[in-house]
């Protein structure tokens, strides 16, 4: 399926109870109240797909890539919090000129029950939780395993609450087409968990990985090798990750996303490059080889350019050269002979990995290495700064056509935003720059 039908798909059943709704036989009512039942509906249809957003799901991921699936999870949900934060308020409340005192809200009028109105008050302050902790989760103390089962779990029940309130005080909701389908749309939602959180830890049971190796490559920054415990080939694309877990048992929330830095040309086994940054990898250092370990996926679609590209420029920052190493590695398995430049920054020149594999690949074939450092030492020769249009210019602008390259980046947000502004400065298209970032604002 088309990423843009995709798309469209996903709108058109974010619109579907509108309509439904429209073409009931109920009789009209004020513009404001149909509005706010319109934005009620609409956000409650998204916030039910929200859980087909989470980035596990390739059938979706695969389509439109794990960074806009992130992005447009992210978006959606602050969207439906707007919907539903005003629904409330824009009502055309029928108050009477002397309410009485056990029902100021009127809702003797509007045929509210108690268990609608809790479970709609309940619903509207826990879902604005839900999203402004998201939003500050890197400001949050507690870890990120916590804050995956909190996040889970009141989606969940927010999920149920809404529920509740809907079928209970919704004036459509209660007609045959949108009770069939907010079933569908609540047992996807549920299917969706499901799958997460029981049938993918027990599917992973028939394919055990072992942890191979563990070194340490670089300042706070280590070599993770695992593989199948029977050595079955592993399938990925050159780019791609892992979500990763070492415990004894797949039902673990310690995993988190790991980009591969091997090539898929030696698939018996999978090398990941981790820096020691909080939870799960501050304990790399403390992994032995021969410990479970649990893999999902592939996913991603940051792989080796198609064959028309005529080149390939790479631009990486800090463990942002995994994935890229894995693209140079399987260009040099394959015989690829394209011309490659590649631009890696880092903050001091310890935090550079596999300079020596870089060198020899730049010695051996069309490659161009520039290491960028942002603290360079007494006596570095190389470029230093951050990464801008002037560092784009330099680096790429001297190989003449590059504009017509495929550019891969991966890294910390800031200098994919300003990778991606100073080669669109430098006349390359966004359609030939392909971004992966695991961390979203």
């Amino acid at each position: 399926m088309p990423s843009s039908l995709l798309l469209a798909l996903y709108l058109g059943i974010a619109a579907a109870p509108v309509a439904l709704a429209w073409i009931s036989d109920l009789p009209p009512r004020p513009f404001l109240d149909d509005l706010s039942s319109g934005l009620a509906m609409t956000a409650y249809a998204v916030l039910l797909m929200e859980f087909l957003l989470s980035g596990r799901f390739r059938f979706v991921s695969s389509k439109i890539g794990i960074d806009q699936t992130m992005r447009f999870h992210q978006l959606f949900a602050r969207t439906l919090l707007v919907f539903v934060l005003i629904h409330p308020f824009i009502y055309t409340l029928p108050i009477i000129a002397n309410p009485p005192p056990w029902d100021l809200a009127a809702t003797g009028f509007l045929k509210l029950t108690n268990i609608g109105i809790l479970t709609g008050i309940a619903g509207w302050l826990l879902l604005g939780a839900l999203v402004l902790t998201a939003m500050a989760r890197d400001a949050l103390s507690y870890s990120y395993e916590t804050w995956r089962l909190s996040h889970g779990l009141g989606a969940i029940l927010v999920a149920a609450l809404v529920a509740i309130h809907t079928f209970d005080s919704g004036r459509y909701s209660g007609t045959g087409p949108l009770t069939i389908y907010w079933t569908g749309l609540l047992g996807i939602a549920a299917a969706s968990m499901l799958y997460v959180y029981l049938v993918s830890p027990l599917l992973k049971l028939l394919s055990p990985f072992e942890v191979i190796s563990v070194r340490q490559i670089a300042e706070r920054t280590w070599e993770l090798t695992i593989a199948r415990r029977d050595r079955r080939p592993i399938r990925f694309k050159a780019g791609q990750f892992f979500w990763l877990g070492v415990s004894p048992h797949p039902f673990t929330l310690r995993e988190n996303p790991f980009s591969i830095a091997s090539a898929p040309a030696n698939n018996t086994q999978v090398q990941f490059v981790i820096k020691e940054l909080g939870d799960f990898t501050r304990s790399i250092s403390s992994i032995s080889p021969g410990q479970r370990a649990w893999v999902d996926g592939p996913h991603g679609g940051l792989s080796l350019p198609e064959p028309d590209a005529p080149g390939v420029g790479l631009i990486a920052g800090g463990v942002g050269i995994a994935p890229l190493l894995s693209v140079l590695r399987e260009m040099r398995a394959r015989g690829d002979e394209r011309p490659v430049i590649l631009l890696y920054g880092n903050r001091r020149e310890d935090q550079i990995v596999y300079r020596e594999e870089l060198e020899n690949l730049a010695a051996t074939s069309d490659l161009n290495v520039t290491h960028l450092l942002g603290e360079p030492p007494d006596g570095w020769s190389g470029a230093t700064g951050l990464v801008d249009a002037q560092v784009i210019g330099d680096v790429f602008g001297q190989r003449k056509g590059s504009q017509g390259w495929t550019y891969l980046l991966c890294g910390p947000p800031a200098m994919l935003n300003a990778a991606e502004a100073g080669l669109m400065a430098h006349g390359v298209p966004a359609s030939q720059i392909v971004s992966e970032r695991f961390v979203y604002d």
